[in-house]
């Protein structure tokens, strides 16, 4: 355990030292934050630097955050799998991790991210995205608008049926 987190320790502060200058993030626990969302939002490795842009930008633009694994956070304490569907009622649950609800990163990560998610929000994509929905193949559809997004909803939904 003392290994695994020296080990984060270090690559933490080497994201921070090398990270884009024009982050909107005010030290590396913000970054870890982050980086934990990101981590539990895509298994999909080339995907991360993107989903980072997302948050970045929408962080950039003062919007909600609006990530499941942040609300599933706040349900189960972390300490299980939800098990479940999310539901409507379940986002607006009154917790402050809870980012449907409250601005800007919860106040702790959600998990223990990986390098790779650390690094992709070092070093996010450089996009226009605000939005992203999975796409029924494991990875997820980028939106730059919300009709964008919405057309990408009911294709998921439609997979899903």
């Amino acid at each position: 355990v003392n290994k695994a987190h020296a080990a984060l320790k270090e690559t933490l502060q080497q994201a921070w030292d090398e990270r884009d200058a024009d982050l909107p993030l005010k030290n590396k626990e913000e970054m870890l934050i982050l980086a934990s969302i990101v981590e539990k939002e895509t298994g999909v490795a080339n995907e991360r630097p993107q989903v980072a842009s997302v948050f970045i930008n929408r962080l950039r633009k003062g919007m909600l955050l609006q990530t499941d694994p942040t609300v599933i956070y706040a349900l189960t304490q972390g300490k299980t799998d939800l098990r479940r569907k999310l539901t409507l009622k379940d986002l607006e649950t009154d917790n402050p991790y809870n980012t449907y609800k409250y601005a800007g990163l919860p106040p702790t990560p959600i998990c223990n991210p990986g390098k790779a998610a650390i690094m992709a929000v070092a070093h996010p994509d450089k996009t226009p995205y605000l939005y992203f929905v999975a796409s029924g193949n494991g990875g997820h559809n980028f939106a730059r608008t919300l009709a964008e997004h919405n057309d990408n909803v009911r294709q998921w939904r439609r997979l899903n049926k």
